[in-house]
């Protein structure tokens, strides 16, 4: 549907560009003068340029190389033209920034501001269907074949990055990175969807198997319908009630909007989640 659609697909790379554009800054600005191994690809490339003095720009440019070859023969179409070009303008900007005058060698400060400014260019970037790479693009492919979330796995590695950091930096130092990647985390859900990484999603609908359909396909999530009736039209409807991960819902939100945009749709935090998809096994039949 994008691809008949050139001034959407024009926006979309537009969402790329400007929101890899701050990661790339939030990096040369706030990360590697503050000596912050926040997770992923960056938090390699910083803690190899305080060892090594090797480039930042070129570390991640080439360990991306063979991540997004590999991503590509895995995950095939999924891995899109929009992942390249988010994967490599992230280097690219932090190569023509490299040497930019301002920048905040405070932890505090970097961890904070530098949180929230990569949290937005992640999120900006996510809402433009793309990707920047790196362990992004791990934990797509660790998710295909493990049914392991991205967001666990994503943490996984990203927390492997920031414990290494303990090695050539201090804990004050990798706790910051901590509070770094935590922050990143609330700014892109903020940009998302502005919730939690849990969502309750509830739906009010007279095209019930329209919608049904929808979120089996798309999100491959159960769902719960309620018998109602509108109480301005009077009117028989149902009311889908469906929890999901964050990164379900922005995928959920998008195809509502495009396929059933009448449809009424409420997204609300859930604090904890008990059952089937969540604390036990998505599909019945799986060892624990």
């Amino acid at each position: 549907m994008n691809s008949l659609n050139p001034n959407n697909a024009m926006t979309e790379y537009a969402y790329i560009l400007i929101g890899a554009t701050l990661v790339g800054l939030a990096y040369n600005i706030f990360f590697l003068p503050a000596k912050l191994a926040a997770g992923g690809i960056s938090g390699i490339s910083t803690i190899l340029f305080e060892v090594y003095q090797i480039s930042p720009s070129l570390v991640q440019f080439v360990v991306n190389i063979p991540i997004f070859i590999i991503g590509w023969i895995a995950l095939g179409k999924d891995f899109s033209w929009k992942t390249l070009v988010g994967t490599f303008w992230v280097p690219f900007i932090i190569f023509l920034t490299q040497d930019i005058p301002i920048t905040v060698t405070n932890p505090l400060l970097g961890a904070l501001y530098g949180g929230i400014i990569l949290g937005v260019g992640l999120g900006i970037v996510y809402k433009g269907n793309g990707s920047t790479g790196g362990t992004a693009a791990i934990a797509q492919i660790v998710k295909k074949f493990t049914g392991i979330s991205s967001g666990y796995s994503q943490f996984i590695v990203d927390g492997l990055v920031v414990i290494a950091s303990i090695i050539v930096f201090n804990l004050e130092l990798t706790l910051f990175a901590l509070l770094a990647i935590y922050i990143s985390g609330k700014a892109i859900d903020f940009v998302q969807l502005r919730t939690s990484t849990t969502k309750l999603i509830m739906i009010i609908t007279d095209q019930d198997e329209q919608v049904q359909a929808l979120i089996h396909k798309q999100i491959d999530r159960g769902l719960t319908k309620v018998r109602s009736i509108g109480g301005y039209t009077n009117e028989d409807k149902t009311m889908i009630l469906c929890v999901t991960q964050q990164q379900e819902a922005v995928q959920l939100k998008k195809q509502l909007q495009k396929e059933l945009p009448t449809t009424f749709v409420i997204f609300i935090d859930a604090s904890e989640i008990m059952g089937r998809g969540f604390t036990l096994d998505k599909y019945y039949g799986q060892k624990l």
